[in-house]
């Protein structure tokens, strides 16, 4: 079967979205699945507003009808994944309905809580949105039973189970990556930015070093308002691998994350984690013993350093991405032309 993905997240971006597809393909290759991504790389972008990094493809319908008719012409199964609800997601949304492909989704991000954080859109207005946007999938991915819940609330019904997994050949206890810090270290992986709360880490009074990994719009206001801080930038995966062996204690501080790949990542080392009681790490850890989870990170992460590392280590190893693949694949909706049919309006799309 070849699965398209259509996503408005891709490299040079290191955020969940990329890793997941990126962990996906991987998987679906070792299955013997073909996998195409469609990106913004491929179209004329713009930066997102608030966040350079990430570039959003300008009106994509026209060159992204075509794509997708030319992929679907080789008369093989194909299914269509829409991973994100930016404009190559709309777009291919609006492709699929017309033309009568089914499609699926998933709901990586948050977005009602991010909305708020940032811009104080009420979540009503944002869950409006993503209940227009997914409810024409066939099935809508949730990461987690917490946010599948969630979504039905918010009245989006399709909603099935595609969880996440770690590639602990990657992430694994590694040689520290040296860092000549006092001990205990903490360390904070993810996009830098404010519905990540990481400010509540770095306020924290916590004895050792306090280490961030990463990059994004917050970054110049943290580093001028934690001059104490060490801020390593983004790390490729092996160094990264080595950072989080360096670090005594993964501190988790966002209350907004679906998943939160970053901790099985941290687990998968050895780091034992500190983080809210809340939807994300209450999912990843489940009642293990493999991290603590309180409303007072202090007491989070001082409990957290009594955590034996291997008993991580052997936590992250039944979580792997051949499984949360196998889910994945079980989701889709392949298509097939019949005999004599043709999408070739869709370049019109």
């Amino acid at each position: 079967m070849k699965i398209i993905t259509v996503t408005d997240a891709w490299t040079p971006q290191v955020n969940g979205v990329v890793r997941t597809i990126e962990a996906t393909n991987r998987e679906l290759a070792r299955a013997g699945h073909q996998s195409v991504v469609l990106s913004p790389d491929r179209f004329l972008t713009v930066p997102c507003p608030g966040y350079d990094g990430i570039r959003l493809a300008v009106a994509p319908h026209l060159r992204l009808g075509r794509m997708l008719t030319a992929e679907m012409a080789g008369g093989e199964e194909v299914a269509v994944h829409v991973a994100t609800e930016g404009p190559l997601g709309r777009a291919a949304r609006r492709w699929c309905r017309r033309h009568g492909v089914p499609f699926s989704t998933a709901y990586h991000t948050r977005f009602p809580q991010y909305m708020k954080a940032m811009y104080r859109v009420p979540e009503g207005w944002t869950y409006s949105v993503m209940r227009r946007f997914h409810s024409a999938a066939a099935v809508v991915m949730a990461p987690t039973p917490t946010v599948a819940r969630e979504l039905r609330e918010h009245g989006i019904r399709n909603v099935a189970l595609w969880t996440r997994g770690v590639d602990t050949d990657i992430f694994k206890p590694s040689p520290p990556l040296p860092l000549d810090l006092p001990r205990p270290i903490l360390l904070y992986v993810g996009r830098v930015s404010v519905e990540k709360n990481i400010a509540d880490f770095l306020v924290a009074d916590l004895p050792g070093s306090k280490v961030v990994a990463g990059e994004g719009p917050a970054l110049a206001m943290l580093k001028k308002r934690f001059p104490e801080v060490r801020f390593v930038g983004i790390l490729g995966q092996p160094d990264l691998s080595r950072l989080y062996s360096a670090a005594d204690v993964f501190v988790f501080p966002s209350r907004t994350d679906t998943f939160g790949l970053v901790l099985l990542e941290a687990l998968a080392c050895g780091t034992p984690v500190a983080a809210y009681p809340v939807q994300g790490p209450i999912d990843v850890l489940g009642r293990s013993d493999v991290g603590v989870l309180h409303e007072d990170l202090r007491v989070a992460a001082a409990s957290a350093l009594k955590i034996d590392r291997q008993r991580c280590r052997n936590f992250a190893l039944w979580r792997t991405w051949a499984a949360a693949t196998r889910e994945f694949i079980s989701l889709q909706r392949p298509f097939r032309l019949s005999r004599g049919q043709s999408l070739a309006a869709s370049s019109r799309a």
